[in-house]
C-alpha cells in the first residue's frame, strides 16, 4: 500500500524519521550512562549541559575531529564502504514503521507512516540482513586477525538469532493475517499480541539482544578477547557510523516490538478509553513511550547481567530459541486453522498452550543445568583422583648413567 503524498510531505517524513533517529540515539546514549552510573552509584555526565544533556553531541563532535586513520595493508574501498553498509539498513527500516495514525500534515491528510506495503515485515528483515555484510566487510577489510575474529563471529551471532527472530515474526503473520505493518496494528484494536503470542514475544526480546550485539550478547566487541571486535582499526567518523548503527538499530528492533506485540501506536489500557486516546497526533507518544521502556531494558541488561561465553550463547539460540520457535509455530497454526474452520474461540488455546510451553523450555533449561554441574562435578572429581595417583605412585625417573648412555659418545663427554 502507498500513500498518494505530494513530494513536500515525503520529504518532510525522510527527515523527520532522520532527525528522529538521530535524536533518540544522543538520548539513548546519555539515558544509558545516567541510568547504568545510578545503578552503580556513580554521578555520570553531568558537566556538558543541563544534567549532561548535550555530552553525547559533545562526543560525536570529538570523534569528527579526531584523526581518520586508515591501515596500510587495508582495501581501502571496502574499507570506507563497511560502515556505510551498516548504517545505511538501520535509517531504512523505518520507513515502514508506523507513527500514528492519520494526521493534518501542512493542510494534507497523511498516515504517520513514510510507506506501507502487504510484505512490510520481510522488508525489514531483508534490510537488517544487508547490515550484516558490512560488519562482516569491516573485520576482512582492515587486513587485522582481530577485526576478522570479531567479524566473524558477529556474523555468525546476527545470521543466528535472526533465524529465531524470523520464526517469532511468522507466529504474529498467521495471528493476523497479514505481512503489513499497519495492519498488524490493526488486529490488535481489541487486545495486544504480547498476551496471545507471549512466547513469540519472548522469543522476539531476546533475539533482539542478540542481534544488535548487546550486553550481555556483545561478544563481537569483547575488549578483553577481541581487543574491539570487527571495528578494532577504526577511528574518527568511520567509527562513530559503527556506533551510530548499533544505537539506531536499538531504535529499531524496539520500533518492531512494539509494532508486533504492543498495539504499535495505540494507547495501552485504560488510556485507551479516552476518546482522543488513538487520533491525531497523541498516538505519537505512546509509541514513543513503548519505544523508550524497551531500550530502558537494554541499558538494565547492560547494567547488570555478565557477559555470556561464546558457546553457550550459540547453544543458547541454536538448541531453546529456534526449536521452542518451531513448536510454537505448529501450536499457532493449529489454533489458526481451527479457528478457520470452526467458531471456537482459540485464545484460552493460545494462553493455555504458551504457559505449557514456557514451563517445558524452564524444566529443560533445568535438566540441561544440572547435566552440565553433573558433567563438570565429574571431571573435577577424575582430575582429583589422578593427581591422588600420581602422589602415591610416582613415575620414576631415568638414572643419570641411562641417560648418558643413550648421548652419543662425544655429548656425554660434552655433558
Amino acid at each position: 500500500m502507498t500513500f498518494n503524498d505530494p513530494f513536500g510531505i515525503i520529504v518532510v517524513k525522510v527527515l523527520g524519521i532522520f532527525v528522529l533517529l538521530v535524536l533518540m540515539t544522543l538520548f539513548t546514549i546519555w539515558a544509558e550512562r545516567r541510568v547504568v552510573s545510578r545503578m552503580q552509584h556513580r554521578i555520570g555526565p553531568n558537566r556538558t549541559g543541563p544534567q549532561g544533556l548535550l555530552q553525547s553531541l559533545m562526543d560525536g563532535i570529538k570523534l569528527a575531529l579526531k584523526e581518520d586513520i586508515t591501515p596500510t595493508g587495508a582495501h581501502k574501498a571496502v574499507f570506507l564502504l563497511a560502515p556505510i553498509i551498516s548504517t545505511g539498513p538501520a535509517f531504512l527500516a523505518f520507513a515502514v514503521i508506523p507513527f500514528g495514525p492519520e494526521v493534518s500534515m501542512f493542510g494534507h491528510t497523511t498516515p504517520l507512516q513514510l510507506t506501507d506495503f502487504p510484505v512490510s515485515v520481510l522488508y525489514v528483515l531483508a534490510v537488517a540482513s544487508v547490515g550484516i555484510y558490512g560488519i562482516v566487510l569491516a573485520g576482512w577489510s582492515s587486513n587485522s586477525t582481530y577485526s576478522l575474529l570479531g567479524g566473524l563471529r558477529s556474523s555468525a551471532q546476527m545470521i543466528s538469532y535472526e533465524i529465531a527472530m524470523g520464526l517469532s515474526f511468522v507466529a504474529v503473520f498467521l495471528y493476523s493475517g497479514s505481512m503489513s505493518t499497519s495492519q498488524i496494528i490493526e488486529k490488535q484494536t481489541s487486545v495486544w499480541f504480547i498476551l496471545l503470542l507471549l512466547p513469540s514475544f519472548a522469543i522476539y526480546a531476546i533475539s533482539m539482544v542478540g542481534e544488535t550485539n548487546r550486553a550481555p550478547f556483545d561478544l563481537p566487541e569483547a575488549e578483553g578477547e577481541l581487543v574491539g571486535g570487527f571495528h578494532t582499526e577504526y577511528s574518527s567518523l568511520k567509527f562513530a557510523l559503527f556506533f551510530l548503527a548499533e544505537y539506531v538499530n536499538m531504535v529499531t528492533v524496539s520500533a518492531m516490538a512494539t509494532t508486533l506485540f504492543l498495539g504499535g501506536w495505540r494507547a495501552p489500557w485504560p488510556l485507551s478509553t479516552w476518546a482522543g486516546a488513538n487520533t491525531g497526533w497523541v498516538p505519537f507518544v505512546w509509541w514513543l513511550c513503548k519505544v523508550f521502556a524497551f531500550l530502558f531494558v537494554f541499558i538494565w541488561l547492560r547494567g547488570t547481567l555478565p557477559r555470556m561465553r561464546y558457546d553457550q550463547f550459540m547453544r543458547f539460540g541454536w538448541k531453546v530459541l529456534i526449536p521452542s520457535s518451531i513448536c510454537w509455530l505448529l501450536i499457532v497454526a493449529t489454533a489458526r486453522a481451527l479457528r478457520n474452520n470452526s467458531t471456537m474461540d482459540t485464545r484460552g488455546l493460545l494462553v493455555t498452550a504458551a504457559v505449557i510451553l514456557l514451563v517445558v523450555v524452564g524444566i529443560s533449561a533445568v535438566v540441561e543445568r544440572q547435566r552440565i554441574a553433573a558433567t563438570e562435578r565429574d571431571e573435577a572429581e577424575r582430575g582429583e583422583r589422578e593427581a591422588r595417583s600420581r602422589r602415591l605412585f610416582p613415575t620414576p625417573h631415568a638414572p643419570a648413567a641411562a641417560s648418558a648412555a643413550a648421548l652419543e659418545p662425544g655429548e656425554a663427554h660434552d655433558a
